[in-house]
């Protein structure tokens, strides 16, 4: 089984839409014995609580219930259990090399090198924003979930 972690800020916009996303292709694609997948922030800004309401709508106009998932803190134990922890960003990527041992450094990417479609290498914060961005970054993550989960062979 390979085991994905998304990675963002506080884990209430952009990670947990990747989640949502993966855990849905993955449940659709009868792929759930062979992908898990979890998210979490690089700052503890919102443990515990649920994604973004503007996140929640977004998805859920695109049939993603995301309301069961809960933000937590990217923890030291996180980079021994996943086999892949990707960044939405270069700051998150930053900051994940940093704390991360040495020996498992090779596990960190960004998300978006995922998703060639795009055009992009990064998934903006929506969080300042409008919803437009929050629609944005629903066709990143579909657009990255689909190229890692066929880069996985998954």
């Amino acid at each position: 089984m390979k085991r994905v972690l998304f990675v963002c800020t506080g884990n209430i916009c952009r990670s947990p839409t990747a989640e949502g996303v993966a855990l849905h292709m993955i449940h659709s694609g009868g792929l759930g014995a062979h992908v898990h997948v979890d998210s979490a922030g690089t700052h503890g800004y919102h443990v515990g609580e649920a994604p973004d309401p503007r996140t929640l709508k977004a998805a859920a106009r695109r049939g993603y219930d995301l309301s069961p998932l809960r933000a937590r803190k990217l923890e030291l134990r996180d980079f021994q259990d996943f086999d892949l922890l990707l960044a939405m960003d270069r700051g998150h990527l930053d900051l994940m090399k940093r704390a991360c041992p040495e020996v498992y450094r090779p596990k960190l990417d960004l998300f978006l090198r995922y998703a060639a479609k795009t055009g992009f290498d990064e998934v903006p914060d929506p969080y300042y924003g409008g919803p437009q961005g929050f629609e944005m970054v629903l066709d990143m993550c579909e657009a990255g979930v689909d190229g890692l989960l066929d880069r996985i062979g998954a």
